[in-house]
């Protein structure tokens, strides 16, 4: 038996529009986040998806984000877990400032080694690997086991949450996640095999 496992990352924030690190700060979703998580909705529903269960972080931009996509798949009452282990990466004493700034505070090259490292942490904050560390547990205890009976679990959360997911789903090391670009209101659709392994994975872009 194999399940599906939808990753979706939240609609553009007010503070990816105005360049600002953002980390656990809770800021609401743009016009055109709401319109990217409503598009990533309406994809899923073309391909006839339907969900039993949906996981989202604690925070308002994932959350409506997971809202607008069950809604346009007709399941807006669906039973919806909310749990900060999914939220964004903690920036730490950069949460609130303008990367433009931040590089001119700390360096370029400093700033560029907290946001693109795997295991470097920003002061007071969290570095991918620590961000994996509350990740990675939560997935196998919570979500693992719905995808593993054959359910089709939506996760609406971030970039770095997912990030984390998708490293350990496709066993991709530290160095090549800090790579990958994660798209706002993207899905990513896997099937796993009954032993959890990797049976594809989709990119719904454009």
């Amino acid at each position: 038996m194999s399940g599906t496992l939808v990753l979706v990352r939240h609609g553009q924030s007010e503070w990816n529009l105005k360049n600002l690190f953002t980390g656990w700060r809770d800021v609401d979703l743009t016009e055109q986040g709401h319109k990217e998580a409503k598009e990533a909705g309406a994809k899923l529903k073309a391909r006839g998806l339907k969900f039993d269960i949906a996981f989202t972080s604690a925070l308002i931009r994932a959350q409506k984000t997971c809202q607008h996509i069950l809604d346009a798949v007709g399941q807006s009452e669906l039973k919806t877990i909310r749990d900060q282990a999914l939220n964004e990466r903690d920036y730490g004493d950069l949460s609130g400032l303008n990367k433009d700034d931040a590089r001119k505070k700390w360096g370029e090259e400093q700033v560029h080694i907290w946001r693109r490292s795997y295991d470097v942490s920003p002061p007071g904050g969290e570095s991918l690997k620590d961000t994996g560390a509350r990740v990675w547990p939560y997935y196998l205890h919570d979500l693992q086991p719905h995808v593993l009976r054959g359910e089709t679990v939506l996760v609406a959360a971030h970039g770095n949450s997912l990030r984390a997911l998708i490293m350990a789903l496709d066993g991709k090391s530290g160095e090549e996640i800090v790579k990958l670009e994660l798209g706002t209101g993207v899905p990513v659709i896997y099937k796993l095999n009954a032993d959890s392994t990797v049976a594809s994975k989709e990119v719904l872009e454009g």
